[in-house]
């Protein structure tokens, strides 16, 4: 168990956990005094110890199940778990002859070890959601991973292959609405009304229940075929924070918008703190002369004077077109978020013409309803729409371009692909001469910069810096440097 508790910890930290060595030692402890083979309480002793945010908690659960997968008994021990499979046939009684040597119910033919037919499998299906028997489920979810999975081992498949090829055999929207008008009929509940609702959102958890069944089925499958290790690497999700933000799905960005405000919270606080017990200011000669007058002038007791670090004036210069979109808006939500930490901020957005933005956010608590009219309201459309950052930093120079001080920090966001039009780069060269300092963020990995009409390279010869930023996690360590 500590060797398997020591792979865990491993992949936990490979999935990007923060699992320090003291929590690895507390979770061994724990479990010291817990019922190993209770393994609800196990997994949530092992979470107690270890998991300390919210939003890290599924990567947790995926690498549980596959590290303490529930295991087979051997062949031909029998188990109550497999008598339950036969249960579950109509008007059958199993025993231990009815079941091959694998677990398998035999055709109600008694054909000589065949497992069951489709049909049966089918019924058995429906019998198990009308009473909603979880062990049931997964018996069922045992059978129909075996029939339809088609698993083979040593085939380097991922597990959503086989669940797809099992779901697709067991036709589940058909199998749903058929559990549904059987559970109406039976409780004479009207369609349309609040207890038909009721009864559909009863009969989705059920279904839920099945797919998460033949998931944990197939799992258990790859990992005595694989190994722990090597599946969980397989099957490895990002953490939301690690998430690359131009190739985000749907459901990553929904995550990625749910810890950014707490992420910004968090940010801002770390930094206020920062500047309260940073370093001690310049050596204060009048006062530490004072105090020395008690020893004789001899200054024991040095006086420094309060330290009063300066708060830098951020411009956000961002394209908001295509792909880089997202990165543009989070970076503007994260920013305008811990604006305190700023003297002032101002926003800038770009596709072939460009727009200040910073209005936008002028007494909005919620810096998402400022970028989301950002999308709607800016004025950034020249010609075509199409991205040029030659004329958008043209138009920025003789607009704004005198605005610009000592006290500018200016961060320009985007991946300098110019659709093959002027790059106008003596535009970055002048901001650089009247700024403080200027960074490009580029969401792009960097082995694709200078690719195609990617002209990068053209503007960071007179940037302090051209950074890749490509998730939350390297945009919160740069904001968090820069304040």
């Amino acid at each position: 168990m500590i060797d398997l508790l020591s792979g865990f910890v491993i992949e936990l930290r490979a999935a990007g956990l923060p699992v320090s060595l003291t929590e690895h030692l507390d979770a061994a402890e724990a479990i010291r005094h817990i019922a190993l083979t209770d393994r609800t309480t196990f997994k949530s002793t092992l979470a107690a110890t270890m998991v300390k945010n919210q939003e890290h908690y599924a990567a947790f659960d995926l690498a549980f199940e596959v590290f303490f997968a529930e295991r087979d008994a051997p062949q031909g021990e029998g188990s109550d778990d497999e008598l339950d499979l036969g249960e579950l046939a109509d008007g059958q009684e199993a025993n231990a002859s009815d079941l091959t040597g694998n677990g398998n119910l035999k055709g109600s033919g008694g054909g000589g070890g065949s497992e069951m037919s489709a049909e049966e499998l089918a019924d058995m299906l429906m019998k198990a959601l009308k009473e909603g028997d979880t062990r049931k489920l997964s018996r069922v979810a045992q059978g129909a991973v075996r029939r339809y999975a088609g698993m083979e081992p040593g085939r380097p498949v991922g597990g959503t292959y086989y669940l797809y090829r099992t779901l697709r055999n067991l036709n589940l929207e058909g199998v749903s609405q058929e559990l549904l008008d059987e559970l109406r009929a039976a409780k004479g509940v009207a369609p349309e009304t609040l207890d038909d609702r009721l009864l559909k959102a009863e009969v989705d958890r059920r279904i839920e229940r099945l797919k998460k069944a033949v998931e944990a089925e197939i799992r258990k499958r790859l990992v005595e075929d694989r190994g722990a290790e090597a599946l969980a690497k397989s099957v490895r999700k990002p953490l939301p924070e690690d998430i690359d933000v131009m190739h985000a799905t749907k459901e990553e960005l929904v995550q990625l918008r749910r810890v950014l405000q707490p992420l910004s919270r968090k940010l801002a606080v770390r930094l206020a703190r920062r500047r309260r017990l940073g370093k001690r200011g310049t050596l204060d000669v009048r006062q530490t002369v004072r105090r020395s007058l008690s020893t004789g002038g001899v200054p024991i007791d040095p006086r420094f004077k309060k330290p009063r670090p300066s708060k830098p004036e951020i411009i956000v210069i961002a394209d908001i077109s295509g792909s880089v979109a997202s990165f543009a808006r989070f970076t503007l939500h994260l920013v305008h978020a811990i604006s305190s930490q700023f003297s002032k901020v101002r926003s800038f957005v770009f596709i072939d013409g460009i727009d200040e933005v910073s209005r936008f956010f002028d007494g909005v608590e919620d810096p998402a309803e400022a970028v989301h009219r950002i999308n709607t309201e800016a004025d950034v459309v020249y010609l075509d729409g199409h991205s040029d950052y030659g004329h958008a930093l043209r138009s920025f120079h003789q607009r704004w371009g005198n605005e610009i001080t000592k006290k500018s920090t200016v961060l320009i966001l985007g991946d300098a692909r110019n659709n093959y039009h002027a790059s106008e780069a003596w535009v970055v060269a002048d901001i650089a001469e009247k700024a403080r300092h200027v960074y490009w963020l580029n969401p792009e990995p960097r082995d694709y910069w200078g690719s195609g009409d990617s002209i990068i390279f053209d503007y960071a010869k007179y940037c302090e810096g051209v950074i890749e930023c490509r998730t939350l996690r390297q945009l919160e360590a740069f904001v968090g440097d820069l304040a």
